[in-house]
């Protein structure tokens, strides 16, 4: 990803940052126009109600109308029918196409809760995917989630985090939940310099290294800002920030500090690259491609489409195309919703 560098010296201020964009508009899953909630209704329980599962109507419906829509017919359904939809799709269906499904069904926030804690359950806490949900959402997708967690676990997300991690990686975690990172657009170019030497001396030119100062810029900084110190550093260290946070930091910090600055340069190729390598080699990581297609599906996934073929010279739909098949395949399409 480094080699990203040439491309935001060029776009510093205007590249597609998940960040900003609404729901809806970089995305494949969009609301449907004429939406007719009883239709909605009255199909899916013939899908579910009849003789096998219609698999075509569900992967049509939950692929086809955006996350309001779908809590809508959620509501509608368990009117009419004193049932609730994830449920019965988890009765009607399996294994990852039931998965897809069900995330498909259930709010971005309470799918990003119920992540968060399935990654700290049991024993050992899967860091990667605290760090990517928590490096590349909105202070208001966190602030969202944070509430989906309370409502889930009756515990704070906070509360919950402190008992799992610790350290400098836990500082830094625990910053980004709070989910108070500056959101102003304005970049102040002269702070950005300042920043960026800030970082310089912290690292590369320290003996040892001053985490504190790296956590304290890549957590709170607003993106835009974040961008520009990136090019900042650039021209003071002649290295990227991202080489320098590999060669001075180790673990799960420097995933996490790594996955911010490649989110705050582009977070669409950020997940790109997460897509590439859930279907690279031998075998296929569903859990992580189940993941990033449904979270991004409605907020870019036009843009992680175009960066995807950019970074691999292949179109994300030909390689979902061969790497998982059936009704999980059929769906993943639909979701990626498109060949380019």
């Amino acid at each position: 990803m480094a080699d990203l560098w040439e491309e935001l010296q060029s776009v510093a201020n205007d590249a597609p940052a998940s960040f900003t964009a609404a729901p809806g508009e970089r995305g494949t899953i969009k609301a449907k126009a004429n939406f007719n909630v009883n239709e909605d209704v009255a199909a899916l329980r013939k899908a579910i109600e009849g003789i096998g599962t219609t698999e075509k109507t569900l992967i049509e419906i939950l692929t086809h109308r955006s996350s309001s829509q779908k809590q809508a017919i959620s509501k509608a359904y368990q009117e009419t029918t004193k049932r609730i939809l994830v449920n019965d799709l988890k009765g009607d269906t399996q294994g990852n196409f039931e998965k897809v499904l069900v995330a498909l069904a259930r709010p971005p926030a309470v799918n990003d809760a119920k992540w968060i804690n399935k990654a700290m359950k049991g024993a050992g806490t899967d860091n990667s995917i605290l760090i990517e949900i928590l490096s590349s959402r909105t202070n208001k997708q966190i602030k969202e989630l944070s509430a989906a967690y309370s409502e889930e676990t009756k515990k704070t997300l906070i509360q919950t985090l402190k008992t799992e991690v610790s350290r400098d990686y836990g500082k830094a975690i625990l910053l980004l939940a709070e989910g108070a990172r500056d959101e102003s657009t304005n970049v102040n170019a002269n702070q950005a310099k300042e920043d960026a030497k800030a970082l310089y001396y912290a690292g590369e030119k320290k003996l040892g290294t001053d985490e504190s100062k790296f956590i304290e810029i890549l957590c709170k900084r607003s993106i835009p800002h974040l961008r520009q110190t990136i090019l900042e550093y650039k021209n003071i260290s002649g290295k990227t920030l991202q080489k320098s946070i590999e060669k001075e930091m180790s673990g799960n910090l420097e995933e996490l500090l790594v996955a911010i600055v490649k989110c705050a340069v582009s977070a669409p190729a950020y997940f790109a690259e997460k897509l590439y390598k859930s279907m690279k080699g031998a075998g296929t990581d569903e859990t992580t491609l189940t993941r990033v297609m449904v979270s991004r599906g409605e907020i870019d996934m036009l843009d992680i489409r175009a960066e995807y073929k950019k970074l691999y010279q292949s179109s994300l739909y030909k390689e979902i195309n061969s790497d998982v098949s059936g009704s999980y395949g059929e769906c993943l399409k639909m979701i990626c919703g498109g060949e380019d």
